[in-house]
């Protein structure tokens, strides 16, 4: 079975039996996530409130300090460096796992992502000897310094400068909406080398004479994790603190934020369940009219789509982390070391990376909304997790590139894969002409399970390969300019990426343990791929009438409508069917 190819979603069928799914966790992995959840729920979660009032600044690290007794914070480090070792997908679980706990989150995300890897994929020996144990274990803490005032999408234009002085670099600069920058004791610099186009990167420890912090920044939400503004006066580092190649910093920082993004998805996931659950045990609770409010149409829709899209995620993280791994392995096997395996089999999937980061922040986002909608008044005080939960979250969709870059992204990075002759998009996207031109085709082959929904998949992708096609064909080098053309296409292929996983998921399940009792689950798949249609089709319209005109236009618009057309269904009670299950089961249970 030959591994499907980062953006090769968009022009080739994918079958249950080659996605991953997270009803096949080993007994290992398991234990993992729930050593994660139980540091979350003993140590953590009771002090949320605490944290967030950063009255005790040794808190936030003397928690991570545990994290890494635990072991925690080394579970993708290698054994040789005193870490488990464990697989991407692994890490990927953990990630989840702890995605729950708030600014804790934030920080162990932060210290275990770009304040750990940079120096673990790119560090010399010496370099990797001297700060992955100690990283590993919690005694010492990291941070990633590449944000400037007048730097923040474009990070390549930083003004931060690092020039030789002897046999020791001097770095001047300032850096801000530094993660952990007020108790990290390895700081990764990007700096400009004296004129250099591209950024450098090296290691500053803490305690270094001219490195300064301003005080804590005062935030919407994730008030408990450390925000500082990094300062650079005459900053004397030895010349071995020069992390990778000169003028490789800035290929760190792409690197490193594929991983953040695609870590990011799976720590909203973690959130989003958290909050599912939490908001059916209320609806549960509160009565009004003489009966629990969860038993009412308009809340069991909300928790019937906080379920469903949550699940959706789910099912599309672990799909491409899967495919992540693949690839991983594949590059091992080639004799490849791991770490440049990793870095170069995640790149495989930037994409991927970057559909996720939006799919997870914008689904935390809705479910986050519409939990402080089902408490009501009580959701807008902040006695309630919910509202914690709406101001943390919000952050998601400008961490790791805001969520308009990352869709632009998505976009650019598949058409450079098909212009250099890794996709075959534009021979897809003529034969996707070549059928709008010919007389249409109203078969309807309904036999075996789904497969109108993956009917629905399939043209999805054709909607997506003709209105990509014609826009790279028409607009040509204004492409990037249109930017709302590009969202919109990235909306298209991000619905259709996630409607095809969770319905790939639910046909495996169903495959591995028969139809008896699988009904919620199959009424997800197809509430998310009837829903899908209609987003989908409004965002290839939208693009369509932003650049095409006369009987093109009309042609396309014909052909979108036929390529989203829906067969009818009592989607409302599909969704209440989902509901009725995690209110019975009174928690996220799916």
């Amino acid at each position: 079975m030959k591994a499907i190819k980062g953006g090769e979603f968009l022009i080739r069928q994918t079958r249950p039996e080659e996605i991953f799914t997270p009803e096949e966790w080993g007994e290992e992995e398991k234990m993992i996530a729930q050593t994660c959840r139980d540091f979350l729920a003993q140590e953590v979660l009771p002090l949320v409130d605490k944290i967030d009032s950063m009255e005790d600044p040794t808190l936030m690290p003397s928690l991570l300090k545990k994290a890494g007794e635990l072991g925690i914070l080394s579970i993708s480090i290698p054994t040789e460096y005193g870490g488990m070792g464990m697989d991407f997908k692994t890490s990927m679980l953990a990630a989840e796992a702890v995605g729950g706990g708030h600014s804790f989150s934030v920080a162990i995300s932060a210290h275990t992502g770009i304040g750990t890897l940079p120096i673990l994929y790119y560090g010399s020996d010496e370099q990797k000897q001297k700060y992955i144990p100690k990283l590993g274990s919690g005694e010492w803490l990291g941070c990633y310094c590449l944000t400037e005032p007048s730097a923040g999408s474009d990070a390549n234009s930083g003004k931060t400068k690092a020039v030789k002085d002897g046999d020791q670099w001097k770095i001047n600069g300032q850096k801000m909406w530094i993660t952990n920058g007020g108790f990290a004791d390895v700081f990764t610099v990007f700096a400009k080398i004296d004129d250099d186009k591209n950024l450098s990167s090296f290691i500053v420890e803490k305690g270094a004479v001219g490195l300064s912090l301003n005080p804590e920044e005062k935030k919407m939400g994730i008030k408990g994790s450390s925000t500082r503004q990094v300062f650079f006066n005459d900053v004397k580092v030895d010349a071995r603190a020069q992390l990778s190649d000169r003028e490789n910093g800035f290929k760190i920082a792409l690197n490193i934020l594929n991983v953040g993004r695609i870590k990011l998805a799976a720590a909203t996931l973690g959130a989003a369940k958290e909050v599912v659950s939490v908001s059916v045990k209320y609806a549960n609770e509160r009565n009004q009219f003489g009966r629990p409010i969860s038993k009412y149409g308009a809340i069991k829709y909300k928790l019937g789509e906080m379920a469903i899209r949550t699940y959706a995620l789910e099912s599309a993280v672990y799909r491409i982390s899967q495919n992540i791994q693949d690839r991983i392995k594949g590059l091992e096997d080639e004799g490849i070391e791991k770490g440049k395996a990793t870095l170069k089999g995640i790149e495989e999937y930037a994409a991927e990376c970057a559909m996720m980061k939006v799919l997870g922040s914008e689904v935390l986002d809705y479910v986050t909304d519409e939990g402080v909608q089902i408490h009501g008044g009580m959701g807008y005080s902040a006695e309630t997790i919910v509202e914690k939960a709406y101001r943390d979250s919000r952050i998601n969709r400008i961490f790791e590139g805001t969520n308009e870059i990352n869709r632009m992204l998505t976009v650019d990075m598949i058409l450079k894969k098909a212009m250099k002759g890794e996709l075959d998009l534009m021979g897809a996207a003529k034969a996707v002409q070549d059928e709008l031109l010919s007389i249409p085709d109203f078969g309807n082959d309904d036999s075996g399970l789904f497969a109108e929904e993956y009917k629905l998949i399939e043209t999805f992708k054709k909607a997506i390969l003709m209105v990509a096609g014609s826009a790279a064909q028409k607009l040509m080098m204004d492409l990037p300019k249109e930017q709302e053309v590009l969202m919109n296409i990235a909306d298209m292929a991000i619905d259709t990426y996630t409607a095809e996983s969770i319905l790939l998921r639910v046909h495996k399940k169903i495959l591995n343990e028969g139809e008896a009792g699988q009904d919620a689950y199959s009424a997800m798949a197809k509430v998310y791929v009837h829903d899908a249609a209609d987003r989908v089709n409004k965002a290839g319209k939208e693009a369509i009438l932003s650049f095409a005109e006369g009987d093109e236009q009309r042609m396309m618009l014909m052909g979108m409508k036929r390529f989203t057309k829906t067969q009818p269904q009592n989607i409302k009670d599909l969704r209440r069917s989902v509901a009725d299950v995690i209110i019975s089961s009174n928690n996220y249970s799916m």
